[in-house]
């Protein structure tokens, strides 16, 4: 890991761990960025009071449950430095935790259960967006390591409860990543194309992508202000991966959606068609 400001490597400090670590600090050697280890989350986010900014219920409860005087000052500071409050998602966070979970059998799901079986055993995997940590865990049982970044710290917490020893889940954003110029075998980014500006996070995959990208959305980008800049569908961000020097395989050179259900709640179901891509560097073959 490095620091998600200036790159330089991260210093750790302990305060309370069992088997892994429940709460520390980590701090950059360069800039002396200060990032908390909240309930076994690394928080890497450059700036704590912006991501507060639209969360500041969540951070009242983190400043609640941290036991360290440390972590608690750094959460107080990082609430009282708020430039300005957006309506806040903590709830909403929360919510989708609990609809991911009870939403995991799919057609979609399936099919992207197929597409894992056929990877290749590889080294490093990282998961943008990872959610849950349920694609994060299915590849690390085909790598030596996997790693999975998401914004939403409930759904880390339930990632985390998977406990498998080589996966490993940061609180992160995909375009400001605390990886460096890492490079995995596989990179993953599910169904986030409207959440994070596409046109840049395929400019971060295409740098980490070292053998093979597995992308997918339904691209439903009506988020109102929220809404990205530039849009890509099924056929602009295919071609945009083959400029990147990857080649569509497994059935995906075609648009192919597949069904994915989300149940809100006894009441509500939102049933989505979802695109699934898979590419390979073109060396490869």
């Amino acid at each position: 890991m490095q620091c998600v400001k200036c790159n330089n490597d991260l210093k750790l400090e302990v305060f309370e761990h069992d088997d892994e670590i429940i709460e520390g600090m980590l701090s950059c050697t360069g800039c002396g960025n200060t990032y908390p280890i909240i309930s076994s989350i690394p928080f890497l986010v450059d700036d704590l009071s912006l991501y507060f900014s639209i969360r500041a219920k969540l951070g009242g409860y983190l400043l609640l449950h941290a036991k360290n005087l440390k972590i608690k000052s750094v959460i107080k500071k990082a609430l009282q430095k708020i430039p300005h409050m957006g309506n806040d998602t903590t709830d909403l966070e929360k919510n989708w935790t609990t609809i991911y979970k009870q939403s995991k059998k799919s057609q979609f799901h399936l099919a992207l259960q197929n597409v894992i079986t056929r990877m290749p055993k590889c080294n490093l995997v990282v998961e943008h967006g990872c959610s849950i940590g349920t694609t994060t865990v299915a590849l690390a049982k085909k790598s030596n390591t996997a790693f999975g970044i998401d914004k939403s710290f409930f759904a880390l917490v339930e990632a985390k409860k998977h406990r498998l020893q080589n996966v490993d889940f940061f609180l992160a954003d995909s375009l400001s990543h605390p990886f460096g110029k890492t490079r995995f075998d596989i990179v993953v980014a599910l169904n986030v194309l409207e959440l994070i500006e596409p046109s840049n996070l395929l400019q971060v995959i295409n740098r980490q992508a070292k053998k093979f990208l597995i992308l997918s959305d339904p691209y439903d980008y009506e988020r109102g202000k929220n809404s990205v800049k530039t849009r890509l569908d099924e056929t602009s961000i295919r071609k945009k991966i083959r400029q990147y020097g990857f080649q569509l395989i497994l059935n995906s050179t075609k648009p192919q959606f597949f069904a994915w259900v989300l149940k809100v709640n006894p009441r509500l179901t939102l049933h989505y068609k979802v695109d699934l891509l898979v590419a390979s560097r073109k060396y490869l073959f």
